[in-house]
């Protein structure tokens, strides 16, 4: 048997990650996200904990050997626990009057393709054509959404791996911290209305832990499933399950919540780590324009279906903005938006990307290589 390969199973291997975490990288990196999101909550920002701690860590990382900055991680691990916890808050979000409405979310859930392919035919047409990226590049960069993936599929067709998967955090962070403050602005966020993030720590009945608790096992399940976005996804369905059937109506507590906002800010940060500031610079330019192109549709479709629907507006933004499933579906709660409405439309988002983009660059990959071939005519 190999030496890199232990006997021992799961648990063995579940070991050694936490073996191999680098504690020194993590602690500080918590810490200063903990400090940016304390700054930012004093300051009554909407979604304060996240993005403090985002901005904070991401100058940190951007700031590499210029500043006496020590080293800074995530590990991926402590990332998916928090994403599990956030996963089960929304899903306590599915409460059992939702069902009456179910009906007012098709319309809005069956022009999402159609959505979809817009975004991605504006990324394309900019990208080519202003930016100069090359064909796979540009496809998987305009994608808005399954990150991972994105970056794993165009790498493996020959994109600039590192090129989109900096574009994609870029794009995330600046939907993140723009959206919310936006709202903000136009009056549609009130700080002294902003609810607490979830009960105090003693106020859930044993009962009511253990359930929640339980619906981390939705997590394994959905990677097995190979569901996008398993960490979340899976505990949101089980965490909905159990709340729509009226077994609970409990939710994770305030300061488990707080805590997860600060591990996924400072882990969307710590992607910067070891990337020079004129790399950043350069692609950052780029970004912010693809991301104003795709939020001008998001809030131009918004409209639209507001009128089509009589659905919330400020609902439908935040369902079709093109950032990451679990920080927008947090800026939703954070705004006091349906949340429930928000997920479900980004999970259908992922789902769509992830199952059709790869096929969808394929076909037309092999449609532009048949009509390269076809003879001119005389």
């Amino acid at each position: 048997m190999a030496e890199d390969a232990p006997p021992g199973g799961p648990v063995r291997r579940w070991i050694g990650r936490i073996r191999a975490v680098d504690y020194p990288a993590l602690a500080i990196a918590l810490a200063i996200g903990t400090g940016g999101g304390a700054l930012f909550a004093w300051a009554q920002m909407p979604l304060a904990w996240m993005i403090g701690a985002m901005l904070f860590t991401t100058a940190a990382s951007l700031a590499g050997e210029r500043l006496p900055v020590p080293r800074l991680a995530v590990p991926k691990g402590l990332r998916a626990f928090m994403v599990m916890v956030l996963g089960i808050m929304l899903g306590s979000r599915f409460e059992p009057e939702i069902l009456d409405h179910l009906d007012r979310w098709a319309i809005s859930l069956a022009v999402l393709p159609f959505y979809i392919l817009l975004c991605i035919g504006i990324g394309l047409v900019y990208l080519r054509r202003v930016a100069r990226y090359d064909a796979v590049t540009a496809f998987f960069t305009a994608t808005p959404g399954g990150f991972n993936e994105m970056v794993m599929v165009g790498g493996s067709l020959g994109g600039d791996e590192r090129r989109i998967a900096l574009s994609h955090s870029l794009r995330i962070m600046l939907v993140v911290f723009t959206v919310p403050v936006w709202f903000q602005l136009l009056g549609a966020y009130a700080a002294g209305d902003r609810a607490p993030l979830g009960p105090p720590l003693g106020a859930l009945a044993p009962v009511d832990l253990v359930l929640l608790a339980a619906c981390a096992i939705g997590a394994p399940i959905a990677r097995v499933l190979k569901i996008p976005a398993s960490a979340l996804i899976g505990p949101m369905v089980l965490s909905a399950a159990i709340h729509l059937a009226g077994l609970t109506a409990g939710s994770p507590p305030g300061i488990l919540i707080a805590a997860a906002q600060i591990v996924v800010g400072a882990a969307i940060g710590c992607r910067f780590v070891g990337i020079g500031l004129a790399v950043v610079a350069k692609v950052a330019l780029v970004a912010a324009g693809l991301t104003a192109l795709l939020l001008v549709a998001a809030v131009a479709f918004s409209w639209a279906l507001h009128f089509a629907t009589g659905l919330p507006t400020a609902e439908l933004i935040l369902a079709y903005a093109p950032g990451g499933l679990a920080e927008m579906s947090l800026v939703a709660l954070a705004l006091g938006v349906d949340a429930a409405f928000v997920s479900t439309h980004h999970v259908v988002r992922i789902f769509l990307i992830v199952t059709f983009a790869p096929l969808a660059f394929a076909f037309g990959s092999r449609l532009a290589g048949r009509s390269r071939q076809v003879p001119e005519e005389d």
